[in-house]
């Protein structure tokens, strides 16, 4: 078994604000920040994958590619999952592209149900996970939140989808990308 999932690794453009989130607010969240070189957008968390399903995943991700030409993304404005009372998640989201993101992740699912992939039962919100919380102060992370409601966190092309590998560690998850698949257009 293979734990895996279906997404998209950020650029340099966005590593460079999260080093700056990161310094803003060390006096009042305590979390594991997620390296710069992983972050990442999930379309699909697939969990623990048979080998023998990589290929049908594999077959899936190369059909629906051929029907994508780069998506242009703008990462804007923070926010919390699953709320700001219970806030376990920092994530920045995705203003510019999120409607074509959210299609995309659509037909991914729906091509890995038909292969026998179990779908994850929550909708696909575009964001990059950027901290997760063990503790916080509400109303700093409050402000944060309302300071950053319009912050432009720079701008990506989404031009691929990478089937990656997810192995956890003490030291927190690697990531190996398996295969990448480019968009066609």
């Amino acid at each position: 078994m293979i734990r895996a999932f279906v997404g998209f690794f950020t650029t340099k453009r966005l590593q460079e604000h999260v080093e700056k989130l990161e310094k803003q607010t060390e006096h009042f969240i305590r979390g594991k920040w997620v390296e710069p070189q992983n972050l990442h957008m999930t379309f699909q968390f697939l969990g623990d994958v048979e080998e023998e399903k990589l290929m049908d995943i594999i077959k899936n991700m190369q059909t629906i590619v051929q029907k994508y030409k780069p998506i242009h993304v703008r990462y804007k404005s923070l926010g919390v999952f699953p709320s700001l009372d219970k806030a376990r998640v920092l994530w920045v989201g995705v203003a510019e592209g999120a409607n074509h993101l959210k299609d995309l992740a659509r037909e991914i699912t729906k091509a890995n149900r038909r292969s026998g992939i179990r779908e994850e039962g929550k909708p696909f919100h575009p964001h990059v996970t950027l901290c997760r919380i063990k503790e916080f102060d509400r109303r700093k992370l409050r402000e944060l939140l309302k300071q950053h409601e319009n912050t432009n966190f720079g701008e990506d092309t989404v031009d691929r989808i990478a089937l990656v590998k997810s192995s956890l560690s003490s030291v927190g998850p690697v990531y190996t990308i398996l295969e990448e698949f480019y968009f066609y257009g």
